[in-house]
Parts: C-alpha cells; structure tokens; sequence
C-alpha cells in the first residue's frame, strides 16, 4: 500500500471512491436531502479536478495493487485575512477524504490526513479546515482523534 499524488490513470477508481461516498451520505441522511443523480459520478469528479486545479489543491491516494483503496482531497481556498472584525491566517479546506469499505479501520484514513496535513504545512498553511456531516460520526471521532474541533456548528430545523 502506497501514497500518491492523484495520476490520471485512476481516474475511474477516484469516481467510484465519490460515489460510494455518495452513497453512504444518501443512506445515513435523515432527511433525505442528499441525494445521487445519474449525473453525480461525472459532475461531482469535474468541478472535483476544476476546484483542485483553482485553489492550490492536492489529491492524494491510497493504491495497493493497482486499485485505489482512499483518497483525500485538499483545497487552498482560504487565504489569509484580516478585516474589521475577523483575522484567520492562511488555511487549507480539506473536502473530501473516502477510504474502501474493505480498507476502513486499517490508518488509512489516518494516513491520507497526516500527507494533506504536511501538504498544507509546506505551502504556509496555519490551519485545515473540514466540514463533517452531522450523521457521519465515525469521520467525525476521526477527526476530534487527530486534534480538530468544533469551531462552528450549523442547525436544521424542519418546517
């Protein structure tokens, strides 16, 4: 098992990894909002590569045997600022990380965050930002392992 940086080649693993995390937000939403169109698979990858190329970013995989078992993908859409009423040093997004059904509870996804985190650490990045889906809460005992925190938390109400 080995990290790279995303290779063209395993273009149609990174969709399937999308997809099959679609998929497990659709099923853990208990509203029902997320969904997967037909279109999900090659949209979703496109504005996926658009993003990365924009804002500095970084795929990086896990592949052993020629097949892609996780991925994670990081973005530098946070530059630094400073306002009248907010300063945040520069920061990088982290939005996605997936790892295979049959390669999960294996560090992998420990792995892929500790290889963006360096990433970020060598372009002048301060701190990482990641948005976890509320039901996810397996990623997010992931994350509060690795030192990140709630700094903000968004609330529904159904009407």
């Amino acid at each position: 098992m080995k990290i790279i940086e995303y290779d063209e080649k395993y273009k149609e693993n990174v969709k399937d990894l999308l997809v099959e995390l679609q998929e497990y937000i659709v099923d853990i939403d208990c509203e029902g909002y997320n969904i997967l169109t037909d279109e999900y698979r090659e949209k979703y990858f496109a504005r996926t590569i658009a993003d990365v190329e924009k804002y500095e970013g970084k795929i990086f995989l896990v592949v052993e045997s020629g097949n892609v078992k996780g991925l994670i993908i990081g973005l530098i859409n946070n530059a630094e600022e400073k306002t009248y009423d907010f300063k945040a040093p520069k920061r990088g997004r982290i939005t996605e990380l997936v790892v295979s059904k049959e390669y999960r509870g294996r560090g992998v996804g420990k792995l892929l965050m500790q290889t963006m985190e360096d990433y970020f650490k060598s372009v002048g990045c301060k701190g990482i930002l990641i948005d976890v889906f509320a039901y996810n809460t397996n990623a997010y005992m992931i994350y509060k392992s690795l030192g990140y925190f709630d700094r903000s938390i968004e609330m529904l109400k159904i009407l």
